[in-house]
């Protein structure tokens, strides 16, 4: 019976199905099917041997892990790093798209949409010679501190200057990208709403903490969600290019310790079994945020 009913909803639908068989067989091939690699964590692998030839060790390399002297350190610096980005950086793109959304001028909110958009396209090469080029002893934002009488600093040789660096360029990035998805909210919420409230007196700050904010709750919470999901994984191309042995102690996070460890160092099982680590770790805050959003918010993935 339900093998009948799957397949005259295969007849009726097939163009559909046959629109989305490229990205089923693209997750399968780049997302699925790679995941048997991970049973390298529990190996000293050695890639002439292959995987299936490679000797199993079990939990040696998580052990090896949770001993080492970076173990704390690239925990730390993970989760502060990422929590600074999400207490700052979540926020961002809902403000500038509540903002926008009052602006009665609509050619100024194009123009400040595609001014805000930009950052996102520029790659990240660029962005990071950016950074290191304002942020130079010599370098603008050093001019300006110069002007007003202060002192001259390497900014990206100061340990404590790398996450506020970090966090900032990020929200310049990926603040306008970010408003897309809340002004598309935003649009869905019924105008009559508002039209009801200015009858009633209220004010444009009442009608954003009544009507807009409420509409758009559900998207920030499956936002919110999906962020709480990728907090331990921390932009490991921006730090790659930014950081250097002298801003280890906090540019230093998991994904960079991984890159020094597999292909610098060629430990490829021990590298494997911190990645796995650090995905069990997402995968079940994912998991947490999923069910308190439900139970608090009513608003969840599934």
């Amino acid at each position: 019976m339900l093998r009948a009913k799957l397949a005259r909803d295969l007849v009726r639908n097939k163009w559909l199905y046959l629109m989305i068989l490229p990205v089923i067989i693209y997750y399968m091939m780049f997302h699925y099917v790679p995941m048997y690699g991970a049973v390298i964590a529990f190996k000293q692998f050695i890639p002439a041997k292959g995987i299936l030839g490679s000797e199993w060790v079990g939990f040696k390399h998580f052990e090896e892990f949770f001993s080492s002297i970076y173990f704390f350190r690239v925990i730390k610096n993970t989760v502060l790093l990422s929590l600074t980005n999400l207490l700052f950086g979540f926020p961002a793109p809902i403000i500038l798209a509540l903002l926008l959304n009052e602006m009665k001028s609509s050619v100024f909110r194009r123009i400040t949409q595609t001014i805000t958009y930009m950052p996102h396209f520029i790659t990240l090469v660029v962005v990071a010679g950016i950074i290191r080029y304002f942020t130079l002893s010599d370098g603008l934002i050093n001019d300006v501190i110069a002007f007003f009488g202060g002192e001259r600093t390497a900014f990206l040789q100061q340990p404590e200057s790398f996450r506020p660096i970090y966090v900032i360029s990020e929200i310049w990035q990926q603040i306008g990208w970010g408003t897309i998805i809340y002004l598309a909210a935003i649009s869905g919420i019924d105008q009559q709403q508002y039209e009801a409230a200015k009858i009633d007196g209220a004010t444009k700050l009442q009608q954003i903490r009544h009507i807009t904010f409420p509409g758009i709750l559900p998207t920030v919470m499956i936002m919110l969600i999906l962020a709480l999901g990728n907090i331990m994984n921390v932009g490991f191309e921006k730090i790659i290019l930014l950081y250097s042995a002298s801003i280890y102690e906090t540019a230093d996070v998991i994904s960079t310790y991984v890159y020094r460890k597999g292909i610098l160092e060629f430990n490829y099982g021990y590298s494997a079994a911190v990645g796995l680590f650090n995905s069990l770790i997402n995968f079940s805050i994912l998991i947490l945020a999923n069910y308190i959003s439900k139970r608090v918010s009513k608003n969840s993935l599934w």
